[in-house]
């Protein structure tokens, strides 16, 4: 069984690490932190070094997670992806196995679908992305690169959600729209119009070009 690095040793890492030991297809060799972060042990498994150890931790393990969360902003989960996939490393796709993938749709690279979570036929998840515990992804649907779905939100039939955006946890998308690039879309929200790309949402009310 192949070993696997995990990059990030916060709360995404510790659902990450429940999602990896219920597959059963990697064996989790340690945690990777950030320069000057904690080095204390996530669930067991040591922290092998910082980012800048990583070209030395290529030689050992070919395998590596970004498990780094993603809510306000998308940038550090892009440069550490973009920085292993520089070093050579390989970023599988983990499914839960108490999530369901149709065989007619596809997932990206380094894309984590978590427990009781939903993807439905024809569905296209793209590179990094998180769809997080009982997210649903409808028919059709497509969910770009380094995008998170949080929790128990619902991307309904044909819509699509561009890269690097944030949909908040209970958020249903109407059918058929898009919600533009690096946009941050808050939780129990209902999105019934196009977004443009940038926008901050809460209650509802779009703020264009704005993220704080």
């Amino acid at each position: 069984m192949n070993s696997i690095l995990l990059i990030g040793g916060g709360g995404h890492c510790r659902s990450s690490i429940d999602v990896i030991e219920a597959e059963g297809k990697y064996i989790i060799a340690g945690i990777v932190c950030q320069p000057r972060g904690d080095r204390e042990p996530v669930l067991g498994y040591k922290v092998l070094g910082d980012d800048e150890d990583l070209p030395e931790l290529f030689k050992k393990y070919k395998f590596a997670l970004i498990t780094v969360g993603q809510i306000k902003s998308v940038n550090l989960r892009v440069k550490l992806f973009q920085q292993v996939q520089r070093l050579g490393f390989e970023l599988p796709t983990i499914i839960s196995p108490r999530a369901y993938v149709s065989k007619n749709a596809s997932l990206g690279i380094g894309t984590i679908v978590m427990h009781d979570a939903l993807v439905n036929i024809g569905a296209k998840i793209g590179n990094n992305c998180i769809l997080n515990t009982k997210s649903l992804v409808e028919h059709d649907a497509i969910v770009a690169d380094h995008c998170h779905i949080s929790t128990s939100s619902v991307i309904n039939g044909g819509a699509i959600i561009r890269e690097k955006t944030f949909i908040g946890s209970n958020t249903i998308t109407k059918e058929y729209l898009t919600v533009g690039k690096n946009s941050v879309i808050g939780g129990g929200l209902r999105v019934m119009n196009e977004v443009q790309e940038n926008t901050l949402m809460k209650n509802n009310e779009p703020i264009i070009g704005k993220k704080s």
